[in-house]
């Protein structure tokens, strides 16, 4: 990763990750922060963080690299896209290393993370079938129609912390393969994996300036949704910021896809396999230490499911291992940073202030050897009610909250009343009562007997209500038509002259 660092001068001087820019490093930087390795409590390096004027040099760069990039022929563009998908099947344990180590999620974790995003890269190889358009012969008068998909221009994408590789590998695949040039703008806090995959693009065959990373804060968001010539921008974090970036990019007359947070809730049914159930709600609540947007944070126990549901809780939660990601055996490794540790260990405080009966408590956790970790236990919660700020908010940690309800009815009336709606599941024997859940939930994406609906690549990623900002889910068919303009094209060759202009609206007449 030596093009995009630099190492500071100076006593305890440390690396600088910095970008990469028409296919060069540059990690010059007059301001930067700290990038921890979150088991180990330290810093491990720092992040150079783009001016406006940095910004304004790598948009530069992808736009004068479009106009020979887009006129690629789409299987060119797909070939170089299987040699960087070979590249990243290749270098897989390198990268889940690299997103341990900064993250802190186990490598196991991490290399399932990649997988996830690999499977995109796959999806658009397959671009030259995914950008055909349609054709009508003779519409009359010796006029043929047929329709086009064309890129927009220069796309960017900003990407959140917990998906250090996959969420990026979610956007840029598409819209490289359908023919734009990329601006990444990934999350400061663990940035090293978007410059691996930079190089690995290069070392595929992709030309110089088709691809840019761009380390910042929110100078240089806020930059890239206000620079003309940024055509199009997604997003993936908070609700709070994607409302931001959605609001700021379309003022500016950008097309954006923001997705926002999430609540996402399982709904355990009376006939539901119970420890089935259990094993599911423990995966997906403390999997990632609870930092996944698709983590289930709500287990809604429907009448009389609620005691023995958690008593099984209870029994699994305190044998999940908390330590080191990278050691083997481990279940749940840190959060990000101690900042955000501290928050949630702050909502910990609120639901207990609010009523809500702590059962298993996961403050104070240490890990040995790795004391200044920024460790917090599973946490759970029981009779949780809708007005309470646990549930509400997304926390986005290892904390799950249980919430009792009499009937299926109020379980759909509960999870429809959340203002978001990103994944939901339902566990029953029933198809019945499966089916009515998927058709009347109001969220993006249902589960019915899995805890975590993300869908494959040749689906659509994304969420309902608050959860999502814009028109388009990411990925997918949704990824194609978001990453493109259609054009729709009537053509005639008059094999006579002239007959005089028309003056009505040409019919198939």
């Amino acid at each position: 990763m030596s093009t995009a660092l630099r190492r500071e001068s100076g006593q305890g001087a440390q690396q600088v990750i910095g970008h990469i820019i028409g296919g060069r490093g540059d990690a010059a930087a007059s301001r930067t922060l700290p990038v921890y390795d979150p088991a180990l409590g330290e810093v491990a390096a720092r992040v150079a963080l783009a001016s406006r004027a940095d910004i304004d040099r790598a948009v530069n760069t992808a736009k004068a690299a479009f106009a020979a990039w887009s006129e690629f022929a789409p299987l060119v563009r797909a070939r170089i896209l299987f040699n960087f998908k070979q590249l990243l099947d290749e270098h897989r344990d390198e990268l889940a290393a690299i997103i341990t180590r900064e993250h802190g999620k186990t490598l196991s974790d991490a290399r399932g993370e990649l997988m996830r995003g690999i499977e995109v890269v796959e999806f658009a190889c397959g671009v030259p079938q995914l950008l055909k358009g349609q054709h009508s012969d003779n519409i009359g008068g010796g006029i043929d129609n047929f329709s086009l998909r064309q890129p927009l221009g220069v796309c960017a994408g900003v990407t959140p912390f917990n998906f250090p590789a996959m969420v990026p590998l979610w956007m840029f695949p598409l819209a490289i393969a359908c023919g734009n040039t990329f601006v990444l703008k990934p999350s400061e806090r663990d940035p090293s994996a978007s410059i691996r995959i930079a190089e690995l693009l290069t070392k595929a065959g992709l030309p110089d300036g088709v691809f840019n990373v761009m380390q910042g804060d929110r100078e240089a968001v806020d930059a890239l949704l206000d620079h003309p010539d940024v055509a199009a921008l997604s997003f993936v974090g908070s609700t709070a910021v994607a409302e931001h970036v959605h609001r700021r990019g379309t003022r500016s007359g950008k097309r954006v896809q923001a997705l926002g947070g999430a609540k996402n809730h399982l709904v355990v049914m009376p006939d539901a396999d119970l420890d089935h159930a259990a094993d599911a709600l423990v995966g997906a609540g403390y999997g990632s230490a609870g930092e996944r947007c698709m983590a289930i944070s709500v287990a809604v126990a429907v009448g009389s499911t609620a005691d023995p549901l958690v008593e099984k809780l209870k029994l699994r939660i305190p044998r999940l291992t908390v330590g080191d990601g990278r050691d083997p055996g481990t279940d749940v490794g840190p959060l990000i940073t101690a900042e955000h540790r501290d928050r949630v260990q702050g909502y910990i405080e609120d639901g207990i202030r609010s009523g809500a009966e702590l059962v298993v408590d996961g403050r104070g956790r240490t890990v040995a050897g790795r004391e200044r970790g920024f460790f917090l236990g599973p946490t759970l919660f029981d009779r949780v009610t809708a007005e309470m700020r646990i549930y509400r908010e997304e926390i986005f940690g290892p904390v799950l909250s249980v919430v009792r309800v009499d009937s299926f009815a109020d379980a759909v009336e509960l999870i429809n009343a959340h203002e978001l709606g990103n994944g939901v599941a339902c566990f029953t024997r029933d198809g019945r009562v499966a089916r009515e859940f998927a058709r009347r939930i109001e969220a993006g994406m249902v589960g019915i007997n899995v805890a975590i609906p993300v869908p494959m690549a040749f689906h659509s990623f994304g969420g309902w209500k608050r959860s999502l900002f814009g028109d388009h889910h990411i990925y997918g068919e949704e990824g194609v038509r978001f990453y493109t303009r259609y054009k729709s094209v009537m053509q005639r060759w008059p094999d006579a002259a002239s007959k005089g202009p028309e003056f009505t609206m040409p019919t198939h007449k």
